[in-house]
């Protein structure tokens, strides 16, 4: 599945816990990474580690950065992932309506940035990637800002994947959840201060909701975007890649 250098994954949030295990997976597989995140220290840091990866400082929030990324690609954009994550706000009863807002502009606003940022670039065979997350298929009351965000980015993706369909080019939802990172915790400490009980015992909680009584790995998120490079993932146009180690008991 290894591709020519030449062809460049374009990774948002490439600092984060899940975005660098991503960028070192597709430079393993041969691809030429352009890491974008805000802060310069933290991309120097991912780049020196790791060869295969550039930096691209800047801001998926914010306009600036269509013009930021657009200018750092330098050939075909075999595939782009957006994968920025948004604060821990609370609950739907309690969380700032501007968390929630913010949620919605980095989550569907960002991926609209980081794809009008490649269009030029995209080739036949070119991938659209979207990080989603568990509560935005299965509603928490207790996490209002992935939430709505990823419910909203799913239903973005939807449409991309009609937009691009005649190029070629497809659209996928990589939904994990819950994964084994630092935002987790954030949220499981507060799922235990609600409980009286103890961070531990509130990640033991995350993980019994499974059926492997396991949480998600940042590398099995990585194992499953790459997967995305082979061209029989043609068939995967549109749809959600649920990555939740058996958590939903569901039909839908």
């Amino acid at each position: 599945m290894s591709q020519k250098s030449k062809d460049i994954a374009v990774v948002v949030g490439a600092t984060g816990a899940m975005g660098a295990v991503i960028s070192r997976r597709l430079a393993a597989e041969g691809l030429s990474v352009l890491a974008v995140a805000r802060k310069a220290d933290a991309l120097a840091s991912l780049v020196d580690t790791t060869p295969g990866v550039r930096p691209c400082v800047a801001d998926i929030s914010n306009d600036s950065s269509i013009d930021a990324i657009q200018a750092a690609l330098d050939a075909p954009v075999r595939m782009v992932v957006h994968g920025p994550g948004v604060a821990t706000a609370g609950g739907v009863l309690v969380a700032p309506t501007a968390a929630v807002v913010d949620a919605v502009n980095i989550k569907v606003g960002g991926m609209i940035r980081l794809v009008r940022a490649v269009d030029g670039k995209l080739v036949r065979g070119s991938r659209l990637v979207a990080i989603g997350g568990h509560y935005g298929s299965e509603p928490n009351p207790w996490a209002a800002t992935a939430g709505v965000g990823n419910a909203a980015l799913t239903n973005l993706m939807r449409q991309y994947s009609w937009a691009y369909g005649a190029r070629g080019v497809t659209a996928h939802v990589v939904q994990p959840g819950p994964a084994d990172t630092d935002r987790l915790r954030r949220i499981a400490a507060d799922r235990a201060a609600r409980g009286g009980i103890s961070l531990e015992a509130a990640l033991d909680e995350y993980r019994a909701e499974s059926a492997l009584g396991a949480l998600t790995t940042p590398e099995q998120v990585a194992w499953a975007i790459a997967l995305l490079l082979a061209p029989e993932a043609d068939a995967l146009a549109g749809s959600t890649l649920f990555m939740d180690a058996g958590r939903r008991k569901g039909m839908a």
